[in-house]
């Protein structure tokens, strides 16, 4: 990579001998640096191809929605690549890496955990405002660069082809996990019939609502939303559920003590806030009642992925001693458990 980065520079009409390239530990799936110069700075970003088949349809993609928010919400802050000297967003390598610039925004930062119920707010907000702003965009024009990222369906069809194909031993020895899995059942059927008979509209949706896709501001209030490679046509209870699940508790995936994973409800309710100051004008009934049933789909959904990955010896998810997969998913079915056992009172803080 150090090779290339002169090139790269070049490329964008940049001196590579005024600035600095540094190694950022951020993101799981894209590498990035930072390129440092002495009045101005910029993010360069290399597309992990083999997660994302076709870099060039999220090129498209955000060309699309730069021109329509330039439009319909010129002030907001879209954080969208530059355009090199070939007049493209990207620079395709002759070894197939594909490779981006973006501008570094000022006085601003990420965080990796959510500390505060006024980061929890401020985060669902942002991705709550991100969706309204892009009320009227024609879906029918983006290109879905994770095809069936959310289908719950076919991951649980996924998992039942690995417990089919997994060996007697293995399936035995997470045989308390299968029949969870198998005891929800329902958060399945249900999304199913939300998705299937038209009651959840499609929507534009970022798909990926970790905290640290939110930029902040020195007085940590939230700028915007970042990393749109996911922005795909889809439902609200993918972004919704997807910070239900990494905002509530203060103990994440990768906890093993599962006594540390807790619903915090001050959290629930800031992020609730957050999304309905932006998205109450537009959500349908339909969706205001399952604002809950969101974090319940996620969550189940990804401890079926977790699961799903054991059976198949961790193919997908990188893992850093045996059984990673298996606690990871044993974290999310207690998560579960304890997000539904919550749900009366989390009902009551919003109805």
């Amino acid at each position: 990579m150090e090779l290339l980065i002169s090139d790269i520079l070049t490329a964008y009409s940049l001196d590579p001998a005024i600035y600095k390239v540094d190694k950022l530990d951020t993101g799981l799936i894209n590498y990035t640096w930072k390129v440092t110069g002495t009045d101005e700075a910029f993010i360069l970003q290399k597309i992990n191809s083999d997660v994302f088949k076709s870099p060039e349809d999220i090129a498209d993609n955000l060309e699309l929605l730069n021109r329509f928010i330039k439009k319909a919400a010129p002030d907001y802050l879209f954080v969208a690549p530059l355009l090199a000297e070939s007049g493209k967003t990207f620079i395709k390598t002759e070894g197939g890496e594909y490779l981006r610039l973006f501008p570094y925004v000022k006085n601003s930062h990420t965080i990796n955990t959510v500390s505060t119920a006024d980061e929890a707010y401020e985060a669902a907000r942002q991705f709550g405002m991100f969706t309204r702003l892009f009320e009227g965009f024609d879906l029918d024009k983006l290109h879905y660069t994770l095809p069936d990222f959310h289908n719950l369906p076919l991951r649980i069809q996924q998992f039942n082809q690995a417990c089919t194909n997994a060996k007697a031993d293995l399936l035995n020895s997470v045989r308390a996990e299968i029949n969870e899995i198998n005891q929800h059942l329902d958060i399945a059927a249900t999304y199913l019939k939300l998705t299937g008979n038209g009651q959840l509209p499609l929507r534009l949706i970022h798909h990926d609502t970790k905290i640290s896709n939110v930029l902040f501001d020195e007085n940590n209030k939230g700028l915007c939303v970042i990393d749109l490679d996911t922005v795909m046509p889809g439902y609200f209870l993918s972004d919704v559920g997807d910070m239900l699940r990494t905002y509530l508790s203060p103990a994440n995936e990768e906890e093993k003590d599962f006594d540390k994973i807790i619903v915090r409800r001050d959290f629930f309710r800031a992020i609730y806030n957050g999304y309905m100051e932006q998205m109450g004008i537009l959500l349908t009934p339909s969706e205001k009642n399952n604002f809950i049933f969101a974090g319940k789909f996620m969550i189940y959904m990804q401890a079926v992925r977790f699961l799903t990955d054991h059976l198949n010896a961790d193919i997908y998810y990188q893992t850093k001693y045996p059984g990673h997969n298996l606690i990871r998913a044993k974290n999310q079915l207690n998560f579960l458990s304890k997000f539904i056992e919550s749900e009366p009172v989390l009902t009551k803080l919003i109805f």
